[in-house]
């Protein structure tokens, strides 16, 4: 076990939100969980993830399929269900990011239906009206 890999107890917690193989078990599904969660520690490239926990390549095959199946977000909501039940939940700890995302300068040049912005553009103005009058809407 390395530095940051999962405990006996968070690994019971883990488990059962892990799917099985089509035959059963998967061999070392514990390891390559505590790939992914290395890869995504470090924010390391997939080919640098140790030969310690397998093939980098068999480690992202398993992301990506985890990932398309929803696992990780059952994971999440069985982790924060679970947090609940303990009566364990420190809102405390959530943070809320308030970056604001700007469009690339390429997306100035969309396109949109004639009649849709003509719609937009009278709503704005009237939007505008209505503020500077002190009138807005709820």
């Amino acid at each position: 076990m390395t530095r940051g890999d999962l405990t006996d107890g968070e690994w019971e917690l883990v488990e059962p939100y892990l799917p099985l193989g089509v035959s059963g078990p998967i061999p070392d599904l514990r390891s390559y969980f505590n790939a992914v969660m290395w890869r995504f520690r470090t924010g390391s490239p997939w080919r640098d993830v140790p030969e310690s926990y397998g093939s980098w390549s068999t480690v992202y095959d398993r992301f990506r399929m985890w990932a398309r199946d929803g696992v990780f977000q059952a994971l999440m909501d069985g982790m924060i269900a679970e947090a609940a039940a303990r009566d364990d939940v420190d809102l405390s700890l959530v943070s809320v990011d308030s970056t604001v995302a700007r469009a690339h300068h390429h997306a100035a040049g969309m396109v949109v239906d004639p009649e849709l912005l003509e719609d937009l553009e009278k709503a704005v103005t009237e939007e505008k009206g209505l503020q500077q009058r002190g009138k807005t809407t709820p």
